[in-house]
């Protein structure tokens, strides 16, 4: 595929030459986790390791041999020498997205990789190496988790199922949650809306559980990076569901100038949820 190719276009042949790829470096943050993760913190405090960089060096490789000349966007290579311009095709790569779990010794840790043409995330794979689980996308035409072992190839998935988020059922919504982002202005939209239950957990994960329809509404109202959200919303929105601004507006990405930040976001199952819900209460009122 060169460069200047539309990626609305991509294929299935694409999406699983993209998934052996996240898969190899699955297996580079399991078997750097066994070992020494050599943590640092980075200029904004959060901590980087030596899985965050085995598996970016593997991902940056990999998409360099089979999309060359390919703009790519990638956390750790991002924050020490962001590109000047985006043009209208290009990737963006968080390579562990959760390092603050992993660190705690929890398992809910993602690889998340998009493929973003004209503002908008086309293709989405994100990867949880310690469950053996992929869930993966292409918008137009369905989405799949994939039971996968690290380091295997795409045609090595031993389960595969097609995925589709679910409507909104009667019972009240189950609502995902970030365990470490959780701004009292989330909360204030989540109290505003019909919960059934609420699950804290971390990483992109949360985005494949709205994929496969085992939750409803995903808020997070604190700002974020493109890279933590792109691969996520590709995912639903290729499941049936949708990623919006709390107001219900397209969410765009390649926003060089604003350092790839995301203001806010939230991702829904069920797309007819978003005209049925008005926004973020104002700030004087958040519960009215």
């Amino acid at each position: 595929m060169r460069p200047h190719d539309d990626i609305a276009a991509v294929d299935g042949r694409l999406l699983d030459e993209l998934t052996t790829i996240v898969s190899a470096a699955a297996a580079a943050i399991l078997a750097a986790r066994a070992g020494s993760l050599e943590v640092r913190a980075k200029a904004d405090l959060s901590p980087v390791t030596a899985a965050d960089h085995a598996a970016e060096a593997l991902i940056l490789e990999g998409l360099a041999r089979l999309l060359p000349g390919m703009c790519v966007v990638s956390e750790e290579a991002a924050g020490c020498a962001p590109p000047d311009r985006i043009p209208g095709s290009f990737v963006l790569v968080d390579p562990l997205d959760g390092t603050r779990e992993l660190l705690a010794g929890r398992d809910e840790f993602t690889i998340n990789v998009a493929l973003v043409s004209g503002g908008s995330p086309r293709l989405g794979i994100i990867a949880a190496p310690a469950w053996g689980v992929l869930w993966r996308g292409i918008v137009g035409r369905g989405a799949e988790r994939l039971r996968l072992a690290p380091g295997a190839p795409a045609s090595g998935a031993h389960e595969r199922s097609a995925i589709r988020s679910r409507p909104s059922p009667r019972s009240g919504l189950i609502a995902v949650v970030s365990r470490s982002h959780l701004e009292p202005q989330t909360q204030a939209l989540l109290a505003r809306l019909p919960i059934a239950d609420r699950r804290a957990c971390g990483s992109a994960v949360k985005f494949g559980q709205i994929a496969e329809g085992s939750a409803d509404v995903y808020p997070r109202l604190s700002a974020t990076c493109e890279w933590d959200v792109a691969a996520g919303h590709a995912v639903v929105v290729a499941a049936g569901g949708a990623v919006v601004t709390p107001e219900g507006a397209p969410l765009t990405y390649g926003r060089v100038f604003e350092s790839f930040r995301v203001p806010a976001f939230v991702a829904w199952g069920d797309p007819s949820a978003v005209s049925r819900f008005d926004g973020p209460a104002p700030a004087q009122s958040p519960l009215r």
